[in-house]
């Protein structure tokens, strides 16, 4: 019994993966009805585990009625308050609270801002944002953006791969204001670089 309830955990998890890297990817374009007859032949697993990731991803917001979402003006400017919100606070917190060794994590994700490959870029923006988070300290907060986290990735997407300027720069006075333990300019510096992202992202679905 335990075996079956470890293929039937693996099968959801692999489909749940896999569906959302094609959403992410834009292999599943935005608007797309999603089938579940179809997506389980192509992903080779029964009905029931498609069924089950869908379900993640609507709570995500990747999906709404069975479709991929289609992000509006709207749905990005909403978002990004949200962020501003959360993440601004995240960094007036993390002034006062971040350790020795997550400050060092921190300047390091700049760092490779500077010099790595695209996928690194990727990578180390997500991790300077969510060690900020972590460093706050607030579990409700902390939650919240890591529910965000799916949709957030499409619009990370935009700015490093559009190469959105004075991005790392930005990184840069944050990680700094953090460090000398200003919480009030590292908040303010958080806002204006979620807006920076947030007009750049527009300026390009215009």
């Amino acid at each position: 019994m335990q075996d079956s309830n470890n293929k039937s955990l693996s099968a959801y998890q692999q489909s749940y993966e896999a569906l959302r890297d094609m959403i992410l990817t834009g292999t599943i374009k935005q608007g797309t009805k999603l089938v579940e007859e179809k997506l389980a032949t192509e992903l080779g697993v029964s009905r029931t585990p498609i069924r089950e990731s869908i379900r993640k991803l609507e709570q995500e917001g990747l999906i709404v009625n069975k479709r991929v979402v289609k992000l509006s003006e709207t749905d990005l400017r909403n978002t990004f308050e949200l962020r501003k919100l959360l993440e601004g606070h995240g960094a007036r917190s993390a002034a006062a609270y971040m350790s020795e060794q997550e400050y060092l994590a921190l300047e390091r994700c700049v760092k490779i801002g500077r010099s790595g490959s695209l996928e690194a870029i990727m990578e180390a923006n997500k991790e300077f944002h969510e060690i900020i988070m972590r460093a706050s300290n607030n579990t409700l907060m902390i939650d919240l953006f890591d529910r965000m986290q799916s949709v957030i990735y499409l619009f990370r997407q935009t700015v490093v791969y559009h190469n959105r300027p004075f991005l790392i720069d930005e990184h840069q006075k944050i990680c700094e204001a953090i460090g000398a333990h200003d919480g009030d300019t590292a908040e303010q510096l958080m806002k204006e670089h979620l807006q920076a992202d947030l007009d750049f992202c527009l300026h390009q679905i215009r």
